[in-house]
């Protein structure tokens, strides 16, 4: 399947949300869709990173995963959002901290400076950072990973023009339903 990154793909407000977001309806088994599972999509990605990503003035051009280290970046993928969506559920992180960082030591140690692997890898290190943690949230219509920047706190989707458009349709579609008899 063939799609085209667009800046919604980057809603997650850091390039290591943006990768381990790369899983769309994540926990929806029968619905879920690994964009990395195309190597071509993987091969585009650092491009699309470099023009959308809240973080690509840090980066600058990025060079895609060698093809072998897919295993290893995927690893990673899987470790951050395992991770970060633990921390954000229940505050506690400790057990996959472990995971999570020989994940990073492994790809760090394949990965040229330049690369995907190791700009997310640098992205994980900030967000563990981060100073106000309670600022990164799970989405409330997709379950993307994404970091609040609002002023109070209150944003509750990834992308108020798709996911928020979306809940607030069927928020309205619910109410319009209730009131025919």
């Amino acid at each position: 399947m063939s799609f085209s990154w667009t800046p919604h793909r980057f809603a997650g407000g850091a390039l290591a949300l943006d990768v381990a977001n790369s899983v769309v309806l994540r926990h929806d088994a029968a619905r879920r869709i690994d964009r990395f599972a195309a190597g071509d999509q993987m091969r585009s990605f650092p491009r699309a990173a470099a023009e959308f990503c809240a973080e690509r003035a840090l980066f600058g051009d990025i060079a895609p995963v060698p093809a072998e280290n897919t295993a290893d970046f995927i690893a990673l993928r899987e470790a951050i959002d395992r991770y970060f969506r633990k921390r954000i559920l229940d505050g506690s992180d400790d057990r996959l901290l472990a995971g999570l960082l020989d994940a990073l030591a492994t790809v760090l140690h394949e990965a040229n400076p330049a690369s995907l692997a190791t700009a997310t890898a640098h992205s994980v290190l900030r967000l563990i950072a981060m100073p106000d943690p309670e600022r990164m949230k799970i989405c409330g219509n997709c379950g993307w990973l994404f970091i609040d920047r609002s002023k109070n706190r209150s944003r509750a989707w990834c992308d108020m023009a798709v996911c928020g458009n979306r809940a607030k349709a069927n928020r309205h579609y619910r109410r319009k339903k209730e009131e025919i008899p």
